[in-house]
């Protein structure tokens, strides 16, 4: 691609300065911007020659003499800055767009609203065992662009929808949808905005492109009727004598079009809950789309971790089993981790409410939660919505005191599960935060 002269990079922190580390290394001018004023900002600016910071006040000013904007994940399509570039007919790219552009590589690109990087991880896995010199990251940690810098043989990122937002060109040679329901409707219009977000994954491909979708969700079975790219699903009613993935006596048997039928053992698999067998099957069919040969997606599946924090077994005591999932932030993601268990669940949730409705939670709950203990901003929203559903519910001012209140109330074969449905800004820094949050507390019971 043809470098800009002189671009501005919209939120300073881990992504912007990857980007403007990458522009500027290539001899590109940049101005950063970020409304916070922090020190460590500064001190991460000074250390990227040829990148000039601005703090504070956003004004339009500083999109003077500049022909490319890249935002951040984290600044909303709607911010005044972005508004008077696109009036200005400034191009705005995501950090993933310009990464496309610089990147000769094929890119495997997942979204979706849960899921997404148990997925990528497995997928990268999967590629890297096969012998590929393998990029995994994008939403999930290292930033897509840092790619450029030791350009790989291929790239498999995790790609979040605030990402979508700004794409034109961007095209994974293998795309995956592995589900979408209401999330982060506090930052979206409404959930058609966000569902037309993700599908923009799909947007630039071709006939020459693949796009992965879950045939069990409506959603992404609507997306797959737009879609330029062949189409491969998986799930229960996946096609599979037309190309997809589906669970059959305890494994996966997977068809891709014009091949025989592979089969893939799930018996050593580390990866627990009815979630993670979807996840498995959209990894298994993208990763052999993206040429990983059996024997290395099965290695990949034998011998992967859980990621921190999405369904991970703090603690075993008096029989109670402990587990954080503070990884579920919305809804859906709660829905999925408590028909994980058989057992009876006490429920630690709340946060900050992301807009979604409760209800599913709701209806979930109900016959499989003998206690909710709720908390944080959003812990009214969520005991009406459970108390409605017959849920008992307890009250309780922070993650700490829900600890000890579940403690308190947990019986020998109950599993106490911390599965928030919100985002954990109100008291943390970000989901990881908050699950160490909960094992500290769960490891300080007496």
């Amino acid at each position: 691609m043809r470098l800009p002269q002189r671009a501005l990079v919209v939120g300073f922190r881990r992504t912007g300065q990857a980007v403007a580390r990458v522009l500027a290394g290539r001899g590109c001018a940049v101005r950063a911007t970020d409304a916070q004023e922090d020190a460590a900002l500064a001190a991460g600016a000074a250390a990227i020659p040829g990148v000039e910071l601005r703090l504070g006040a956003q004004t339009p000013a500083l999109l003077d003499g500049v022909d490319l904007v890249v935002p951040s994940p984290g600044v909303p399509r709607g911010t005044p800055l972005l508004a008077e570039a696109v009036r200005r007919r400034i191009p705005v790219w995501a950090e993933v767009e310009v990464a496309f552009r610089l990147l000769d590589c094929p890119i495997v690109g997942i979204t979706g609203t849960n899921g997404k990087s148990t997925t990528t991880t497995l997928v990268g896995r999967a590629l890297e065992r096969a012998g590929r010199r393998t990029f995994t990251g994008g939403n999930l940690g290292t930033p897509l662009i840092l790619a450029v810098d030791a350009p790989p043989d291929i790239a498999v990122t995790e790609v979040s929808s605030f990402q979508l937002e700004w794409v034109e060109r961007f095209r994974p040679r293998v795309g995956c949808l592995l589900n979408v329901t209401a999330d982060h409707l506090d930052r979206h219009a409404d959930f058609a905005e966000y569902r037309d977000a993700k599908a923009r994954l799909f947007a630039a491909q071709g006939p020459d492109h693949w796009a992965v979708l879950n045939g069990d969700d409506p959603e992404c079975v609507a997306v797959a009727r737009r879609c330029a790219a062949r189409v491969v699903t998986f799930g229960s009613h996946a096609d599979v004598a037309a190309g997809g993935a589906t669970l059959d006596g305890g494994g996966v048997v997977l068809r891709l079009p014009g091949t025989a039928e592979e089969r893939y053992d799930l018996a050593s698999t580390r990866l627990v809950g009815r979630h993670n067998v979807e996840n498995i099957l959209a990894a298994v069919t993208v990763a052999r789309l993206a040429g990983a040969p059996h024997a290395a997606v099965q290695e990949a599946i034998d011998t992967v971790e859980p990621l921190p924090h999405r369904l991970a077994l703090v603690a075993e005591r008096a029989a109670v089993r402990w587990y954080d999932d503070s990884k579920a932030t919305n809804v859906g993601a709660t829905v999925k981790s408590l028909e994980s268990f058989t057992q009876p669940v006490v429920l630690l949730a709340g946060g900050v409410d992301k807009g979604g409705d409760y209800a599913p939670l709701a209806a979930a709950a109900r016959g499989r939660v003998r206690r909710a203990l709720v908390f944080g901003a959003a812990r009214e929203r969520l005991a009406s919505a459970l108390e409605a559903a017959e849920v008992a519910v307890e009250r309780v001012g922070d993650l700490p005191a829900a600890v000890d209140a579940a403690a308190a109330v947990a019986r020998p074969g109950d599993v106490v599960l911390l599965a928030p449905a919100c985002s954990s800004f109100d008291m943390f820094t970000d989901y990881a935060a908050r699950g160490r949050a909960f094992r500290a507390a769960v490891e300080a019971l007496p």
